[in-house]
């Protein structure tokens, strides 16, 4: 498979769906995706194109939007897929890939602790890395370190 027999297989598959296909060298490419039809794809992907791992999921923030992407990878075919879609910044929500390759449990998790994307479906999306109730996401460009007083901070007693 190459990533013209891709892109438009998957174009077929879901008319208007698919944003866009750019080059990215070592890889069949990253594809450009409505978040509308994350479960869809990512079934697709792994049941008729055989892309059976997922090896990362991550979040950026753009200030006036949200950037998701997933790393796939291929056996068969031996190669990476870069997926990405684009999310709301006041609505940062796409539908959870765990189901699909339960190896986003983390990456979705981290991606939800740090920079706010909310995961539809994820079985436990909880806080990773800062503190349960902690108010914020600290890789959102909006982040503003807190004065100290501002923090609570918890002693340990043992």
């Amino acid at each position: 498979m190459d990533a013209k027999q891709l892109s438009d297989g998957l174009a077929t598959r879901f008319p208007g769906k698919i944003l866009g296909v750019d080059p990215l060298d070592g890889t069949l490419g990253r594809i450009r995706f409505d978040p509308a039809v994350a479960t869809d794809l990512f079934r697709s992907l792994r049941d008729d194109y055989q892309f059976t791992h997922l090896t990362l999921v991550g979040a950026t923030d753009w200030i006036d939007h949200r950037e998701v992407f997933y790393v796939l990878w291929s056996d068969t075919d031996r190669l990476y897929l870069v997926l990405s879609a684009n999310l709301p910044t006041d609505a940062p929500v796409i539908a959870s890939s765990v189901p699909i390759w339960p190896s986003a449990n983390a990456h979705e998790r981290e991606a939800w602790d740090l920079v706010g994307v909310k995961f539809e479906g994820h079985p436990d999306l909880r806080r990773i890395f800062m503190p349960e109730g902690y108010a914020y996401h600290p890789l959102l460009r909006s982040f503003k370190i807190h004065e100290p007083e501002d923090l609570e901070v918890k002693v340990r007693s043992d």
